[in-house]
């Protein structure tokens, strides 16, 4: 299973970091997790449950951060066992790029699945991995909100104004309305209808 995807965060690309890092923040943001411990020099153990389809199974697994990079990007590799259900393992590369005064957190994943998860089908084991990282990206930024309102603030004043300038760019001439263009479109094909007999 290959995916990848991107989010834009209020929060500068460290502070960001300082949260990717954090097992507190790691365990609100992962949907169904009850578990992130640190167990050594960028290694945590993980507790998640996960439910495709008529599977539902308790997954205990470890994540190990590789090519660390701070505060720019990292490798997460996680291996994860859920007993007669099956496992997950495979790797995910995380990366956070400066964007303006916040910055955009992007991350492409290859993954393994095996077991009874595996027999659901690869269009329900990919629709569940989506909508857990959409989730996760979702949980992410209402913690960061949380921590961090100022910035959110900030972004919130800046996307508000910048209609207003988008107003003063525009030209001063009026817009043609829509019912102009569907009359001379009707009049172009009555003509060549007429040209044609």
């Amino acid at each position: 299973m290959e995916m990848q995807g991107n989010r834009a965060l209020a929060v500068t690309q460290e502070q960001a970091w300082s949260a990717l890092n954090d097992p507190a923040v790691l365990k609100a943001s992962i949907p169904g997790c009850d578990k992130v411990e640190a167990t050594g020099n960028n290694q945590y153990a993980v507790g998640v449950s996960v439910k495709v389809g008529p599977v539902s199974a308790k997954f205990a697994g470890k994540i190990n951060l590789t090519d660390v990079k701070p505060p720019e990007s990292y490798t997460l590799g996680f291996d994860g066992q859920g007993g007669a259900a099956g496992f997950g393992k495979g790797q995910a590369q995380v990366r956070l790029t400066p964007q303006g005064t916040g910055c955009e957190l992007s991350y492409n994943v290859s993954a393994q699945v095996g077991g009874k998860i595996a027999q659901v089908g690869q269009r329900l084991i990919d629709g569940v991995a989506r909508s857990m990282a959409e989730d996760f990206f979702r949980r992410f930024d209402e913690e960061m909100q949380r921590r961090h309102p100022q910035a959110y603030a900030a972004a919130a004043t800046a996307a508000a104004a910048q209609p207003a300038e988008a107003k003063l760019a525009a030209p001063a001439g009026k817009p043609i309305p829509a019912w102009l263009w569907v009359l001379v479109a009707v009049v172009l094909v009555a003509a060549v209808v007429w040209w044609m007999r």
